[in-house]
C-alpha cells in the first residue's frame, strides 16, 4: 500500500503534459528538432523557387512556353534522386567526414544551392538562357541530392525522446513555411525589386540554414561489411549475375537522361544565323516512349529475369559469400535501390504489377503537366498581378490543399481506399475543364460562383468578381489534388513491401512525375501553339488513362481474394 500511495503522490506531482501548439513549441526547443525545422525549409525553399517561381520570372522576361518546358526539365532531378542515393549514403567527402556523415553532405549541397541560386541572379534569362539553365540545374541537383541526405538525417538520429514521426511532422512544418517565403513572399518582393535581388535574398536564407548544419548532430558512419549480408547468402545470386543486372538497368537509366539532357542542350543553346531549335513535340513523340521503356520496363524486365533464375536455382550462390570490398558495397546499394525493390513486387503482384506500374505512372499525369506553367498562366496570359497571384495561389491555395488531404483522408476512412482513389483521379481533370473556363472567361466559373452565392461571401472580404474567379478555380484545384495526392500516398503506403519500406517508395514515387514531367516539354510548345484553354482540355482527356488503370486496379484488388479449403476432421 505505501509504494501505491507513493506512486499516487508522484504521479500527483507530475506537471500536466503539455498540449497542442505548446507541446510543438516545447518540441522545435530540443537540438534536434530545431535542425529538423531548419533542414525542412531547406528543403522546401530550392524547390518552390525552381519549380514554381523561378516560371514566373521567365514568363516576365518574355522566354517562351516551349523553353520554359524544357526548362523544367530540371526537375526530373527529384525523380532520378534515388539513383544517386547509395552514393549518398556510402561516400565519405573528403574534407568535410569530419563534420559528420549526414551533416557533411547536406553541407555541401546547401554551399551549392546558394552558388546556383547567386549565378542564377547574376545571369540574364532573356540573353543568356543556356547558363540561366546550368545554375538552375545546379540548385536543382543539389536540392535533390540534399533531400536523399535529409531523410537519411531524419532516420539516423531518431530516438524516444524525438521519435521520426515527431521530426518528420516538423519537417513538413518547416517545407511548408518554405513553400510560402519561396512562393507568395518572392512574388511579393519581386513587385517591389527585381528578380535578380529576390533570388539573392533567397540564397541568404540557405546561407543561414548553413550554420543551423554546423550546429546539427550526427550519427557515426557503421562498418562496411555488415550491410546487405542478405545477398551473400546461399540462394542469392552471385556477384557477377548481380553486376550483369545492374549494367543492363544503369545502361539503360544513363541513356535515358543522357537523352533528355542533350535536347535541353540543344534547346537552350544559341542560335546561329537562320537556325532555329527542334520541336519539343517532335522529341516527345519519338523518345518519351523509349524513355519510359528504359526507366521502367527494362528494369521491370530485368527484375523478373533474376526472380526466374533464382527461382530455378541458376547463377546463385552455393555458399556464403564472405568477399568484401568498397566496390562490392556499393554494387550491393545499387543493387538494393534499382532491382530488388522491382524484384519484389513483381514477385508478389504477378503480372498485375504492369496495372500496378501503370497507374503509378499516370495517377498524377493529369494535373502535373501544366503545373510548371501556372505562374506564366497567372501572370501574363490573366495579367493578375503578383500580390494577388502570391496571396490566391501560395496563401489562400495552400490553405486549400490542406483542406483536400484532409477531405481525402476522411473520404479514404468512410468509403475505402479504391474509391477514394477512382475520385482522386476523376476530380482533376474536372479542374482543367475548370481552368480552361477561366482560360475563356470564365462564363460557367460565374455562373457556379452567383449561384451558390460564393460572388456575395467572397465580397463581404473585398473581392472583386475578377479575383473571385482565380480563387474558386484554385480552390476547385488545391481540394481536388490534395484529394488525390492524399489517397495515392495512402495507396504507395499500402502497395510497398515492409522489407523493402522506403526504397521501393522512393522508386515508385519517383516513376509518379517521369511522364508529367516529359509532358512539360511538349505543354509548353502547345500553349504557344493552341493556347491554354484547348491544353487544359487535352490534359483532361489524358486524365482518362489514369482512370482506366485505376479500375483495372480496383478490378485487381477485388479478385485478391482468400480461398479457405476445409479440412477433413
Amino acid at each position: 500500500m505505501a509504494s501505491t500511495g507513493a506512486s499516487t503522490t508522484a504521479e500527483a506531482e507530475k506537471p500536466p503534459r503539455p498540449k497542442g501548439f505548446r507541446l510543438l513549441m516545447i518540441a522545435l526547443a530540443t537540438r534536434k528538432s530545431a535542425t529538423m525545422l531548419g533542414f525542412g525549409f531547406s528543403s522546401g525553399l530550392p524547390y518552390a523557387l525552381l519549380i514554381g517561381t523561378l516560371n514566373a520570372w521567365l514568363g516576365e522576361v518574355k522566354i517562351d512556353l516551349a523553353t520554359i518546358g524544357v526548362l523544367s526539365w530540371i526537375g526530373l532531378s527529384y525523380s532520378f534522386k534515388f539513383l544517386w542515393s547509395p552514393l549518398v549514403d556510402r561516400m565519405a567527402l573528403p574534407g568535410l567526414e569530419a563534420l559528420g556523415r549526414r551533416k557533411s553532405w547536406i553541407l555541401l549541397c546547401q554551399i551549392t544551392m546558394v552558388l546556383g541560386f547567386s549565378g542564377l541572379a547574376a545571369t540574364d534569362p532573356a540573353h543568356a538562357i543556356g547558363t540561366f539553365a546550368l545554375f538552375a540545374f545546379l540548385a536543382a541537383l543539389a536540392s535533390a541530392t540534399q533531400d536523399v541526405a535529409v531523410d537519411a538525417w531524419r532516420i539516423d538520429v531518431a530516438d524516444a525522446d524525438t521519435p521520426v514521426e515527431l521530426l518528420s511532422s516538423i519537417y513538413q512544418f518547416g517545407y511548408r513555411i518554405a513553400s510560402i517565403v519561396g512562393g507568395a513572399l518572392a512574388l511579393v518582393l519581386a513587385g517591389r525589386m527585381s528578380w535578380p535581388l529576390v533570388y539573392c535574398l533567397m540564397a541568404g536564407l540557405i546561407g543561414v540554414i548553413c550554420i543551423v548544419t554546423l550546429r546539427a548532430p550526427d550519427t557515426p558512419r557503421p562498418e562496411q561489411g555488415t550491410l546487405h549480408e542478405a545477398l551473400a547468402q546461399p540462394g542469392e545470386l552471385e556477384p557477377r549475375a548481380r553486376w550483369l543486372a545492374l549494367l543492363i538497368v544503369g545502361t539503360s537509366w544513363a541513356w535515358a537522361i543522357g537523352t533528355i539532357i542533350r535536347f535541353m542542350v540543344t534547346m537552350l543553346s544559341p542560335l546561329g544565323p537562320g537556325e532555329k531549335h527542334p520541336s519539343v513535340g517532335d522529341f516527345t513523340r519519338e523518345y518519351a516512349p523509349l524513355i519510359v521503356l528504359a526507366t521502367v520496363a527494362v528494369p521491370l524486365l530485368v527484375a523478373a529475369t533474376t526472380n526466374v533464375l533464382k527461382r530455378n536455382g541458376r547463377a546463385v550462390l552455393t555458399e556464403p559469400d564472405r568477399s568484401v570490398s568498397p566496390a562490392r558495397t556499393a554494387a550491393n546499394h545499387l543493387y538494393v535501390a534499382l532491382i530488388s525493390p522491382l524484384a519484389e513486387l513483381v514477385a508478389r503482384l504477378g503480372w498485375g504489377v504492369l496495372v500496378v506500374i501503370g497507374m503509378i505512372l499516370t495517377y498524377t499525369l493529369c494535373y502535373n503537366v501544366w503545373s510548371s506553367f501556372a505562374f506564366p498562366f497567372y501572370l501574363d496570359f490573366l495579367h493578375y498581378s503578383k500580390d494577388e497571384v502570391a496571396f490566391a495561389s501560395k496563401l489562400f491555395g495552400i490553405f486549400m490543399t490542406i483542406a483536400g488531404i484532409s477531405l481525402g483522408g476522411y473520404l479514404f476512412l468512410r468509403l475505402g481506399r479504391m474509391p477514394t482513389i477512382l475520385i482522386g483521379a476523376i476530380l482533376p481533370m474536372l479542374g482543367n475543364f475548370v481552368y480552361a473556363d477561366l482560360a475563356e472567361g470564365a462564363v460557367h466559373i460565374d455562373a457556379v460562383g452567383q449561384t451558390l452565392g460564393l460572388h456575395w461571401l467572397f465580397a463581404l472580404f473585398g473581392f472583386d468578381p475578377r479575383m473571385v474567379r482565380l480563387l474558386l478555380a484554385i480552390s476547385f484545384e488545391n481540394i481536388s489534388t490534395g484529394i488525390a495526392g492524399a489517397a495515392f500516398v495512402a495507396y504507395l503506403s499500402g502497395i510497398v513491401s515492409k522489407r523493402y519500406t522506403a526504397v521501393q517508395y522512393a522508386l515508385m514515387s519517383s516513376l509518379t512525375f517521369l511522364i508529367g514531367s516529359l509532358g512539360r516539354g511538349i505543354a509548353g510548345e502547345a500553349f504557344d501553339l493552341y493556347g491554354y484553354a484547348t491544353v487544359f482540355r487535352w490534359t483532361a482527356a489524358a486524365g482518362l488513362v489514369a482512370v482506366l488503370f485505376v479500375c483495372l486496379e480496383w478490378v485487381r484488388v477485388s479478385r485478391e481474394v482468400v480461398v479457405v479449403v476445409p479440412t477433413e476432421v
